[in-house]
């Protein structure tokens, strides 16, 4: 299960994009592949098309690993693994391991 959503902040922690952030755009639990905003750019060719007349090719994300990637800790910015806690209302809450700030 990841306890990574889209939207939140997250550093590459292994990998040809070693050491970069971005925002989560999308999360496949299923198949544990992340897709994270400017990390893994690939190209993708268009076949010519009344969208795109000229064809050509366009430059996109391609997803990761969700092992590779880390959440960036609020409170530090370091990376840092997450943890689920209950609050005292009985709900579960994301937490950050190394300040134990919730996320």
């Amino acid at each position: 299960m990841s306890r990574l959503k889209s939207g939140d902040l997250v550093a590459v922690v292994s990998g040809a994009e070693k050491g970069k952030r971005g925002k989560v755009l999308k999360v496949d639990r299923r198949q544990g592949r992340i897709t994270v905003q400017g990390v893994n750019m690939v190209y993708k060719h268009l076949r010519k098309s009344q969208k795109h007349p000229q064809g050509g090719r366009i430059q996109l994300e391609a997803a990761l690993a969700i092992s590779n990637v880390l959440l960036v800790d609020p409170k530090s910015g370091k990376p840092t693994r997450v943890r689920m806690q209950v609050d005292g209302d009985g709900k579960k809450v994301r937490v950050s391991v190394k300040s134990g700030e919730p996320v």
